[in-house]
């Protein structure tokens, strides 16, 4: 039987075009289709090895307008494929500012029995397609390589060579092709001249975190959840104003995260605010606004609010959504 790699693309930077080769920041995301970006890559082919190209746009949008109409259809189609007993892995193609959200939430919603034996691996660019030296070409064949790698598993992310989990990925520069990084836990491997050396075992795929039904996650309304950051001089104007906002397709509030300062600590108004919301019903949960770590108890403990370990303040929301609809 012969074995397929399935492409799924999803715009981004990595489909973006501009009117000059030169030109690697005045560009258009998503573009270009997922089959022309995959035909531009000369050695595909040979990277493929015995595998048969399987390619479906599921998308074509800026990930910065990224929507959970997007990531619905997204599960499914990644749900479908990988159902397939002749479908090896997965690569997506896709934009780099919230690819991190994209993958966590893969992460957490496809079955454990799907990503138990396969990879699901999101790759990007930081420069468009039009660039005179991009940048997608290369992570494409590196996910290639990485998604076709016996043993390989769970959702990941490569870039620039870097093969980063979904758990811990994070953007953390707006311009470089080196943008990511995972932070004190390191990425998971490399991909060097077409072949992976892991740092770190594969992704656990058992860590999910939410357990939520396909039929249930692509049918029912998604609660509404905001993030809310603490500074000097934060007030609880913001989140009084969230609470008291009028019901528009959103729907009422439901949570929110707040990203605190050092060790989540969080600014005595602001959290007196917070505090208010939570007697009202909104789910609270706390997350550090520092890019590395993670919040340490018990500093944090007993105080009222929880939080989910390690995450992020975007990657805590997705967590928060999905905890709110199971």
């Amino acid at each position: 039987m012969t074995k397929k790699l399935v492409f799924l693309g999803m715009g981004g930077t990595i489909a973006g075009t501009a009117a000059s080769a030169a030109d690697n920041v005045g560009y258009r995301a998503a573009q270009v289709g997922v089959d022309q970006l995959l035909q531009a890559i000369p050695t595909l082919g040979t990277a493929l090895g015995c595998h048969e190209l399987v390619s479906e746009q599921v998308a074509q949008v800026d990930s910065k307008d990224m929507a959970f109409t997007h990531w619905k259809a997204l599960a499914l189609r990644v749900c479908h494929h990988l159902a397939q007993a002749d479908v090896s892995g997965l690569v997506i193609t896709h934009g780099t500012d919230t690819i991190e959200e994209t993958a966590f939430f893969l992460s957490q919603v496809v079955p454990t029995a799907l990503l138990a034996s396969k990879a699901v691996v999101l790759a990007c660019a930081m420069r468009p397609a039009s660039s005179m030296s991009p940048d997608g070409p290369r992570n494409v064949l590196d996910a290639v390589a990485l998604a076709c790698t016996e043993g390989a598993k769970g959702v990941m992310v490569v870039c620039a060579g870097t093969i980063h989990t979904a758990q811990h990925v994070q953007k953390i520069h707006p311009y470089r092709l080196d943008a990511f990084d995972s932070g004190d836990a390191g990425p998971i491997g490399y991909v060097e001249e077409g072949v992976v050396r892991l740092t770190y075992p594969w992704p656990k795929t058992e860590d999910v975190r939410r357990p939520i039904t396909l039929e249930k996650m692509a049918q029912a309304a998604w609660p509404r959840v905001e993030i809310v950051t603490s500074y000097v001089g934060a007030s609880g104007a913001i989140v009084r104003a969230l609470c008291s906002a009028p019901q528009g397709s959103e729907g009422p509030l439901r949570g929110l995260v707040v990203a605190g300062t050092g060790n989540g600590t969080i600014h005595a108004d602001l959290d007196v605010a917070l505090r208010e919301a939570q007697a009202m019903g909104v789910k609270v949960v706390r997350s550090t606004r520092c890019a590395w770590g993670q919040i340490v108890p018990p500093s944090v403990l007993g105080d009222g609010f929880s939080h989910f370990e390690g995450l992020s303040p975007v990657k805590a929301r997705i967590a928060l959504i999905l905890e709110l609809l199971a």
